[in-house]
């Protein structure tokens, strides 16, 4: 009995492990422990689902209000949690405004931050953005205003935002996965949903993100599930196309390099499938690789660790996200040189659609 009590305790421990969770609500994990995790789990769904409907329908009718600032705002979200590719999608949003002239600012929860500290996000763009500021406040509104007033900031870009409906945006951009596209169809605990797929209906443009790794039947039933909550929506398409590979010192090396070479990889991020898969398609051997939870803060006892482990499968590199080597900062694990795999946006579908409308937002500001 004691042994059995034990075991339970140990995987209730290891719901917080994303990896695990991922595993127990997709239906990965099998047997009579995770089939009375997941009935419990189930249990709590209902009473989530009933909590974000009423904070949903207070905005919708009025009695919590919306805040409007004096310049465009655009929303960037998901509809899950774990990573859908935002950081990517709001640099590539902060670049087309900046290339014309429009001086914007990012604004963010800074969820994971310590404080006092920005967040592994906030690290990543400042590095890629060094002209963009980046503010982090959990009331985006006072972020806002901060932004407009002291940096004198012509368009708002938020990060992670389609739940935050305390402000107003003039452009509500919300990304899905196309690996884990309705977070196994349940809302959280029960599975990934932060909100029901229904609440697509406040999006002005849908991104299927990593759409490259799907088949085109798989996109093409991923877009007439969301289309039907929201058929006024612009339908974009996008990849993640690696660029280069990076070291904290900020040298630059081919992408081809990884090609036939034995390479050990790590990452803390949201959606660590996703990133395996980019190095695999890249022709990398990844003879190992290892998941940290999102936004984990790396101590010298994980880089001691990583570097014992990289020496003991003898490879020619580590690979790790940009998000990841901003936090460690190290120019090698051990004896073997730590590069980060530089992402960029291309979108595949739909670019005529978007920049039309973010052309209209960039006509306002100056009509």
């Amino acid at each position: 009995m004691a042994l059995v009590t034990l075991n339970l305790y140990s995987d209730r421990t290891r719901m917080f492990d994303a990896r695990y969770f991922r595993a127990l609500v997709s239906g990965q994990r099998r047997g009579v422990r995770a089939s009375v995790l997941r009935a419990g789990l189930s249990l709590g769904e209902p009473v989530y689902r009933l909590a974000v409907r009423w904070r949903n329908r207070q905005f919708d009718t009025g009695k919590r209000e919306v805040h409007r600032v004096a310049v465009p705002v655009i929303s960037v979200g998901n509809l899950t949690v774990g990573g859908t590719g935002k950081t990517p999608m709001v640099e590539w949003l902060a670049r087309w405004f900046r290339e014309r002239g429009v001086r914007v600012a990012l604004i963010s929860r800074g969820y994971g931050a310590e404080a006092g500290s920005r967040n592994d996000e906030a690290l990543e763009l400042e590095q890629k953005l060094p002209d963009v500021p980046h503010l982090q406040n959990p009331d985006r509104v006072e972020a806002a205003q901060t932004a407009i007033d002291e940096c004198e900031s012509q368009l708002i870009l938020l990060d992670d935002a389609f739940q935050h409906r305390r402000i107003h945006r003039d452009l509500n951009i919300v990304l899905i996965d196309a690996l884990e596209p309705f977070g196994y169809g349940h809302l959280l605990p029960r599975g990934l949903l932060r909100e029901p797929v229904a609440s697509l209906k406040r999006a002005d443009v849908i991104v299927l993100s990593r759409s490259d790794a799907v088949s085109e039947e798989a996109r093409a039933a991923i877009r007439l599930k969301a289309m039907e909550h929201a058929p006024q929506a612009v339908w974009l398409e996008v990849a993640h196309r690696p660029q280069s590979l990076l070291s904290s010192a900020g040298k630059e090396i081919a992408i081809d390099s990884l090609q036939r070479q034995c390479v050990a990889a790590f990452c803390g991020i949201g959606n660590p499938a996703g990133f395996r898969h980019t190095l695999g398609e890249l022709g990398a051997e990844v003879v190992g690789f290892r998941e940290f939870p999102d936004h984990h803060a790396y101590e010298r006892s994980d880089i001691d660790d990583l570097s014992l482990w990289t020496r003991e499968l003898q490879v020619n590199a580590v690979i790790c996200t940009h998000k990841d080597l901003v936090k460690i900062a190290a120019l090698q694990l051990g004896a073997c040189p730590l590069f980060a795999l530089r992402i960029g946006l291309a979108v595949n579908h739909g670019a005529e659609a978007l920049t039309q409308r973010l052309d209209a937002i960039a006509t306002s500001m100056t009509g």
